[in-house]
């Protein structure tokens, strides 16, 4: 079990690029990331459903045929199944995502 304040939650390096905070559950993952900018994901696809919400920042997003710039308290969802991607702009994004864990 876990208390996240997010102002002071310390992130890590997931990925060139990208910091994160990762808790999870038995069947939930909450992840916390900060993307820098300028940086993309052109398209991937998940198994599992995922939602989330931009705390700081703006980020393009991607959901099928849908593209929407999010902006801070803007959220998205991601159905299983559904191709989607991201790219940051000239700031970096801060985001809060939570997705069921992928099953084995």
């Amino acid at each position: 079990m876990s208390f996240w304040n997010l102002s002071t939650l310390k992130l890590e390096t997931f990925r060139p690029g990208i910091l994160s905070k990762a808790e999870f559950g038995q069947d939930l993952v909450m992840v916390c990331m900060e993307i820098e900018e300028e940086k993309e994901d052109r398209g991937h696809i998940h198994t599992f459903d995922q939602c989330g919400i931009v705390l700081d920042g703006q980020i393009e997003m991607y959901i099928g045929e849908e593209r929407k710039l999010l902006m801070p308290n803007e959220s998205y969802f991601i159905p299983a199944g559904v191709p989607h991607g991201w790219k940051t702009l000239d700031k970096s994004v801060k985001l809060l995502d939570i997705s069921l864990k992928e099953s084995k």
